[in-house]
């Protein structure tokens, strides 16, 4: 599910899916005044003869990305002030942009000023703009995992913008297992890491069956088709958001915000119509069953458990104690934090700024922490 604008009981709001579950984070919001930070360019790398860990190949893979501000540039010729940003399952890069994220970090005086910092902000392999199975080949596109998108990003940040090492890689959800990912298979390749919403070890337990569960529900409508639909599945779509929601959903939040039964049937209507195509869409954010069923299952290799001790950068990991998708009784982080040689583990407390899994987007929850990685790990 992506950052989309939302109505409210307190009217209309912003709010952010970041991949699994929107409002969640619903909240009443006056009007967002324009944005302080510069205008964003989009572009397109192209990678010819893409090799995906399954064996498959793309003869053209395309990564479309976001950029805000200009590479700085040491007297080697070295670009010493890039940013990159992960975004999360069902996201893009463009996410990002959003008043949550952008309007605390990339204005002027904020962390991640624009006009001091290149922050780049990919849509990552079968997401966004980028190569997806919607495109045309549907469930013959490659079978593409974590290791595939980690590779892309990779290539795109070194070969085609020439960056050897980021200032910084931040990541949420889905993003955030990808920075652990980079800590590791590039060791020497940031100055610092903030993984926010995830943990470093395999998703098993209820984390894998309710991804299970989002899949099996389309497959099982039977529109779908072996996924030559010549129209949406769109009972097993209905099915999928309705997991996805609950899975990312902050009880706080809903309960402040759905305040009777018209507001959660108002609530609920307004997402399915957004995200399946109804009153009010955009068609650019509107579900593709073979899109949701790649990017849900692309998390199947993931396992930085064993490496942890090899990731070099100073790693700020920042999950909130109301994350349905990363519940803290189950003691990961006590066990895995202290493997990593230059870590901190932050857990923040429900609060009025959380938002269940979402709350990796809401910067003012955690940007204290941004500042102190910054600082410790070089300067601001």
């Amino acid at each position: 599910m992506q950052l989309k604008q939302v109505l409210s009981a307190g009217g209309l709001a912003l709010a952010l899916g970041l991949g699994f579950g929107p409002a969640a984070n619903a909240q009443s919001a006056a009007p967002t005044p324009p944005p302080a930070y510069g205008a964003p360019t989009e572009n397109d790398f192209v990678i010819h003869d893409f090799h995906f860990q399954s064996g498959e190949t793309l003869p053209e893979l395309r990564i479309h990305y976001t950029t805000l501000g200009t590479p700085a540039r040491d007297a080697s010729g070295r670009i010493t002030n890039a940013v990159l940003v992960l975004h999360g399952t069902g996201g893009s890069g463009h996410q990002f942009l959003r008043p949550q994220f952008a309007g605390e970090l990339f204005g002027p005086g904020q962390l991640l000023d624009d006009s001091r910092y290149f922050i780049i902000m990919p849509d990552d392999i079968g997401h966004g703009k980028s190569s997806k199975p919607s495109d045309g080949m549907r469930m013959h596109f490659p079978r593409y995992d974590y290791t595939d998108m980690v590779d892309a990003e990779h290539r795109l940040v070194t070969e085609h913008l020439g960056v050897t090492r980021l200032r910084l890689i931040m990541g949420t959800s889905m993003g955030c297992m990808h920075s652990f990912m980079w800590g590791e298979m590039y060791p020497q390749g940031m100055d610092a890491l903030m993984p926010l919403a995830c943990a470093p070890v395999p998703i098993i337990g209820r984390n894998r069956l309710w991804r299970r569960m989002v899949i099996d529900v389309i497959e099982h409508d039977p529109a779908w088709k072996g996924g030559d639909y010549t129209s949406e599945p769109v009972e097993g779509l209905r099915g999928a958001e309705d997991i996805q929601i609950i899975a990312g959903s902050a009880p706080q939040q809903l309960q402040k915000t759905l305040t009777d039964n018209a507001e959660v049937d108002k609530y609920l209507q307004h997402y399915m119509d957004l995200d399946l195509g109804g009153p009010g869409s955009d068609p650019t954010d509107v579900l593709d069953a073979n899109d949701l069923i790649y990017q849900v299952d692309s998390s199947r290799d993931y396992d930085p458990s064993e490496k942890l001790e090899a990731i070099e950068a100073p790693v700020m990991w920042v999950n909130s104690a109301d994350d349905f998708i990363n519940p803290p009784e189950l003691g990961i982080a006590d066990r895995e934090a202290p493997r990593l040689a230059k870590g901190r583990f932050i857990l923040l407390p429900i609060g009025p700024n959380t938002h269940g899994h979402g709350t990796h987007t809401w910067a003012v929850a955690w940007k204290q922490y941004l500042y102190q990685l910054l600082e410790e790990s070089g300067s601001l």
